[in-house]
């Protein structure tokens, strides 16, 4: 029996005890508690003046988050070998979710982009969902295909005209740092799976030179280029936020000015509590939050790596690929929100996973967290098969043996 049929038969028999990775629950819990926090600190004084009321966006921020959990829960009794079946479904509604905010008069514009659909109680950001669905898809491709994958460069080229699509669709919202993340986590996980070097080398060439183009050829993304690259040319204009965001850092020092004792986040930090929810920390909380919140990153990227090893040696290749491209994602984004608050990169508009206030970042972050406890727990119930089959054998030698 092979390793993800047993996965499969475990699965579908509801296991009693789910096997839980602790490091992995500590660092997502962590981040999702300190969340909490520091969107309480920083969106008080903005609640109060738009709503009347300090609460408003720390209530709403709290039921996503238990919404998450609800549908995390949901997902972790799915076997991952279903979403592999699926995976074709899943590409197509990943696809539907882009073409149908493009649709005029369907999606909500906010700021000049179309990036999100009303549903009442929540405005889903497609691109979230749709870059968890399009893993999938990618993940289950690269078992079907993992040969056509490593030796030929059209087995590599299939997968990557899909993701260039969606990428494409996702520059007409617009919304550039979602489609770097997209390309970026898709790249690497077919750089995993043995495309040839020289392969991923000259894609990497490709889409590093269309990025630039789009970059350049953009006034809207040229001014926020040289923002970034000099703030201090105008601070009260193009380089606003940027030098906002370095201020709080900088206040900050070794242990903060106190949690709630922040000052740019009242007056002069614009989405204090989404993007830059990472200087209000660094302000309040100083160097020895922002090294916390860094661990825990760290903490978090490890694990899913480590579950991604672990399930490649189990045999489980499908959740081998997915756990290596959640946490790659998770890390890439984390890594670009933090490098947009301290002047390293320029502006994105991507949330920091776990803690920056946006229902659609919190509910797809819990759900892909599910999916790599799932990943885990499937792959420890094949080391449990794997050690009763060996000492059943064992068994079964020394009885014959004695007779």
């Amino acid at each position: 029996m092979s390793a993800a049929t047993i996965a499969m038969t475990q699965g579908m028999a509801k296991p009693r005890r789910l096997e839980v990775d602790p490091m992995l629950l500590f660092a997502a819990t962590g981040l999702l508690m300190l969340g909490v926090i520091m969107v309480a600190s920083a969106s008080m004084s903005i609640s109060e003046q738009e709503f009347g009321t300090p609460f408003h966006y720390l209530i709403r921020h709290c039921t996503n988050i238990g919404l998450g959990l609800v549908i995390a829960v949901m997902v972790l009794g799915i076997p991952v070998m279903l979403w592999e079946r699926i995976s074709f479904l899943l590409l197509l509604v990943a696809m539907g979710l882009l073409v149908v905010v493009l649709v005029p008069g369907v999606a909500r514009p906010i700021n000049g982009a179309v990036r999100w659909l009303h549903l009442g109680f929540l405005n889903l950001q497609v691109s979230e969902p749709a870059r968890l669905l399009l893993m999938m898809y990618l993940s289950a491709y690269m078992v079907r295909r993992g040969d056509e994958v490593r030796q030929d460069f059209g087995g590599f080229l299939k997968p990557m005209l899909i993701i260039s699509l969606a990428c494409f669709l996702l520059l007409l919202e617009p919304d550039f740092g979602a489609t770097l993340v997209l390309l970026s986590t898709s790249l690497a996980m077919l750089f995993i799976a043995g495309v040839k070097f020289r392969y991923f080398i000259l894609l990497i060439l490709i889409a590093g030179g269309a990025m630039a183009s789009l970059a350049l050829t953009s006034e809207y993304r040229v001014r926020r280029l040289m923002s970034f690259i000099d703030p201090w040319a105008d601070p009260f204009g193009s380089g606003f936020q940027l030098t906002q965001s370095l201020i709080a850092i900088g206040r900050g020092e070794w242990t903060g000015v106190g949690l709630g004792a922040g000052v740019q986040k009242l007056f002069y930090l614009p989405e204090a509590h989404t993007d830059f929810v990472f200087a209000v920390t660094a302000e309040e909380l100083g160097l020895v939050g922002v090294v916390c919140i860094l661990s825990m990153y760290m903490l978090l990227v490890w694990r899913a790596f480590k579950i991604s090893i672990n399930a490649a040696r189990a045999d489980l290749q499908f959740g081998a690929y997915l756990s290596f491209g959640i946490g790659f994602w998770l890390g890439l984004q984390a890594l670009i929100n933090i490098g947009v608050n301290m002047g390293a990169l320029p502006t994105k508009g991507l949330t920091l996973p776990l803690m920056s206030y946006g229902g659609s970042s919190i509910l797809i972050t819990l759900v892909a967290l599910a999916v790599l406890f799932r990943v885990n727990h499937e792959t420890s119930a094949v080391g449990r098969s794997a050690v009763t089959a060996r000492d059943a054998g064992r068994r079964g030698r020394v009885s014959r043996g004695r007779s």
